[in-house]
């Protein structure tokens, strides 16, 4: 058994649940609501992450819970609250089956198949163990059994692992059960005010790492990533790998928890950063860190499928809301069919990123951070950044210039993605040293995203109308006729959408060459000039 709900209730602080109960027993109806004792339970919690917190920082919280019935279940919660006056968090939960490890491990409901993803690996290590003496209270109009909530006043006992208790806490908490939150609300109002109760924020989990003694490791920092004038290319090389190599260790949880798109975006953009850094300062940096873009190139691909798929089907998300009820339905294969290609595609990218060769490369890289810029193969290493980066900003520029003037309306949209290749070299080749640059560099990103959004949309649109073509050519088992030709329309609108968008290219290109004046007088500005010759002594 398994859900994915949202989890709504209120907590609250007690220093005496003696008189909490006594005013509950006292009052069997509040405002209309019945209160209906129940049975006490008791409740043993054990709370798990990996070595490195990655359940933490993929914004979860692992429990596993049994009780006095004999019932074991993984929980999987938010530790973001989507209000500030309730707790109101998601919560995945499945029964377990057997011994807690090696149950969660082997699970294939939506807690296990997210902590094998998320953790890799690196396998789960206890927190911490709460025991709690829960009494409960059903919550249900008078003329309705069915409750719309529960009051349950928990008495807990927080310890280390196998360890003796260390904090002992007093808590109220009135739980939702169904989505009409407003009755509860006022229940709540009148059980703080009658019982003297102060509501609280601090939930068990973090109640428990602070009793334990433990803070989650906040995101690897490697060192400095300031970038100055001053530096050597190296350097300049090294500070943006830092940056990178953290934004992907911030990503990377989120992306392989594997229901946000946006992190696995955020992470696919800090990988394509870190090669484009290997790329464009590979002279500058050991070649035993260059000899890692392989493997880089082979995560990104895994990545880039999913994102692919993730973009299809909020793609198709849009398309749905114009359509009528029978449409939706006609349609509903369709997004099936992609939810099981990104299945299969993530299954792919979790198991690129937990080879053994990709785990070592990586290893390497980090390694490599920590420590000082180490020795390249080139012969001058160490030369000023403001030596060799301007010409290459220049360069970089001219390459786009020259594909770009080739455009024409009917170019082909190999054409239009080749030069979008190029816009994006460019754009990380300057954002890795606009800081140096000033206001005409920072103006020359913006318009550098702008028109590489435009050009994606343009491409992303034509990559959906191909795959929907592809699809419907195979005949595949499960889509039905209405449902390839409603996929017709479909292809249609992604025609029309990245029509749109090759229109706006020309607009964006002028403003990209107008940014450039100023760049190019900037950079001609710092380029250092040779002295003049001096002039024999007489």
């Amino acid at each position: 058994m398994s859900s994915d709900s949202r989890e709504v209730e209120w907590q609250l602080a007690s220093t005496d649940l003696s008189s909490v109960r006594r005013w509950l027993d006292e009052h069997g109806t509040i405002d209309g609501l019945v209160l209906a004792p129940r049975s006490t339970i008791k409740i043993f919690d054990t709370y798990f992450d990996t070595d490195d917190w990655r359940i933490y920082r993929a914004g979860y919280a692992l429990r596993i819970r049994s009780e006095s019935s004999g019932k074991s279940e993984a929980t999987l919660k938010s530790l973001r609250s989507s209000s500030t006056e309730v707790a109101d968090r998601r919560e995945l939960s499945e029964t377990l089956q057997g011994i807690e490890n090696e149950a969660i491990a082997r699970s294939p409901g939506p807690v296990g198949t997210r902590v094998h993803a998320v953790s890799g690996a690196h396998p789960l290590q206890p927190l911490f163990e709460v025991h709690t003496s829960r009494q409960r209270y059903a919550v249900h109009a008078a003329d309705d059994e069915q409750p719309l909530g529960e009051i349950a006043l928990d008495e807990t006992l927080i310890s280390h692992p196998h360890g003796e208790p260390q904090t002992r806490m007093q808590r109220v908490e009135v739980e939702a059960l169904t989505e009409s939150h407003i009755p509860l609300q006022a229940l709540v109002n009148e059980l703080r005010q009658g019982c003297s109760l102060e509501s609280t924020s601090g939930s068990k989990y973090a109640e428990g790492l602070k009793t334990v003694g433990l803070a989650p490791a906040p995101v690897p920092e490697f060192g400095p990533t300031t970038i100055e004038a001053s530096m050597r290319i190296d350097e300049v090389a090294f500070a943006n790998l830092r940056r990178y190599l953290s934004e992907w260790h911030r990503h990377e949880p989120g992306a392989r928890f594997g229901d946000d798109p946006e992190e696995l975006h955020d992470l696919r953009v800090a990988g394509r950063r870190l090669d484009a850094i290997l790329r464009q300062f590979g002279s500058a940096l050991p070649q035993s860190l260059v000899r890692v873009r392989p493997m880089l190139k082979k995560v990104l691909r895994s990545l880039g499928d999913v994102r692919d798929l993730d973009v299809a089907l909020l793609e198709l998300d849009a398309f749905r809301r114009d359509l009528s009820e029978s449409d939706l339905k006609t349609l509903e294969p369709l997004k099936e069919h992609l939810r099981l290609e990104r299945k299969r595609a993530r299954a792919k990218m979790l198991s690129v990123l937990d080879s053994v060769a990709v785990q070592k490369d990586f290893a390497k890289l980090t390694l490599a951070m920590a420590g000082p810029p180490g020795t390249a193969t080139d012969s001058a290493p160490h030369a000023p950044a403001l030596s060799a980066i301007p010409e290459m900003i220049r360069s970089r520029y001219k390459k786009v210039r020259k594909q770009a003037d080739r455009l024409t309306p009917h170019s082909p949209m190999e054409a239009y993605h080749a030069v979008r290749g190029r816009v994006k070299k460019l754009r990380y080749a300057l954002e890795a040293v606009a800081v140096i640059f000033g206001k005409p560099a920072s103006e020359m990103v913006r318009v550098l995203r702008r028109w590489q959004e435009r050009l994606g949309r343009q491409q992303d649109a034509h990559v959906a109308g191909q795959r929907l073509q592809a699809l419907a050519a195979t005949h595949p088992r499960g889509l039905p006729p209405e449902t390839l030709f409603l996929m017709g329309r479909l292809a249609a609108h992604y025609a029309d959408r990245a029509s749109k968008a090759r229109k706006r290219h020309p607009r964006a290109y002028r403003k990209v060459r107008g940014k450039w004046q100023a760049l190019r007088s900037k950079l001609n500005e710092l380029t250092p000039h040779e002295a003049p010759p001096t002039s024999p002594a007489p």
